[in-house]
């Protein structure tokens, strides 16, 4: 059997070498397609006041992560600018993804370090617990709202790239607008619960947890009484759950004329209905659901839980598919 030449062995090479380029390429491609969610995949958006100019788009496990830290800088009673600090930091650290690994032994949303003293790994990978270890630091920062959001971000995170957290504040600022309730009707999400079922107890217990139990009247169980800007009853249904503005108040927080708190929490649940079955939001007229989330938020048109939610005062979400 005769040797193969050098010119053969280098064509072989070269094949070779050609062949895992493409596969690279692929793998490449089907990695950015995987991450990105793909053409026609489950968006969610946020736009500013006015709805003008584009939209910032991001994946729903991105939207409800947002939320949750929003939520529980709401809970702590922060100001809207550590909402901002806290978003634009785990926009750097994670993209806004839970993940479980990271630089060294860094985890979660902000990429904290069991080994600094953050906590166990298991408390890390939990949304509610790392953003409120982020704020518990945050808050230790004299005039923190003050400084610039890079320098705040790095006095809590002790980076290695203190100036990587400046380029996601704008970004960060319109997403906490919405997620604030600053901005009505700016936080949309496409496909919604995907046809999952929701369970109202799930969804009361989230807002518990994440808003803290001022969220909710002390024994909301189906209709409720009192309360809303016009006094009437919440309306009573197996499948929704009321959650009024004026929860607020009660918590001692003063009244929300403007309907802000109302945003913040429809808001809320619209990021959050992939995940525990929402099938619709309604607050102030207005009214999205995940059977037509391609509309976003609409006028209620007769829509019968909108026209509950404009009556009551609460934010009205509803289980039921």
């Amino acid at each position: 059997m005769s040797e193969p030449t050098p010119t053969s062995r280098r064509g072989r090479l070269l094949r070779i070498g050609a062949a895992c380029a493409v596969l690279l390429a692929l793998a490449g491609y089907l990695l950015v397609h995987f991450t990105s969610g793909g053409p026609g995949a489950p968006r969610c958006t946020v736009r500013g006041p006015g709805q003008d100019g584009d939209p910032y788009e991001m994946q729903p496990e991105q939207a409800l992560n947002a939320a949750t830290i929003e939520a529980v800088g709401s809970s702590r009673g922060l100001p809207e600018r550590a909402i901002t600090i806290a978003l634009a930091t785990a926009m750097q650290e994670s993209g806004l993804r839970n993940i479980d690994y990271g630089d060294r032994d860094s985890v979660g949303l902000f990429q904290q370090r069991p080994s600094q003293g953050w906590g166990e790994t298991r408390q890390i990978m939990d949304p509610v617990y790392s953003a409120g270890k982020f704020y518990e630091h945050l808050e230790k920062i004299p005039g923190y709202s003050r400084l610039p959001l890079t320098e705040a971000a790095q006095r809590v995170q002790r980076s290695g790239f203190p100036q990587a957290y400046a380029k996601h504040e704008p970004e960060a600022v319109l997403l906490a607008s919405a997620l604030t309730g600053r901005t009505p009707g700016a936080l949309s999400c496409t496909a919604g619960s995907g046809g999952k079922q929701g369970d109202p107890e799930q969804v009361r217990a989230k807002l518990i947890r994440e808003f803290g139990p001022g969220v909710l009247p002390a024994a909301q169980a189906g209709e409720l009484t009192g309360g809303g800007r016009t006094g009437k009853a919440y309306p009573a249904s197996d499948a929704v759950v009321a959650v009024p503005v004026g929860a607020a108040a009660e918590a001692g927080a003063g009244e929300d004329p403007g309907g802000r708190r109302g945003w913040e929490v429809a808001h809320w649940a619209v990021a959050h209905a992939s995940e525990l079955g929402i099938a619709q939001v309604s607050y102030a007229g207005r009214v999205w659901s995940a059977a037509e989330s391609g509309n976003g938020w609409r006028k209620a048109d007769g829509n019968s839980d909108a026209e509950k939610s404009e009556d009551s005062g609460a934010v009205l979400i509803n289980t039921a598919q």
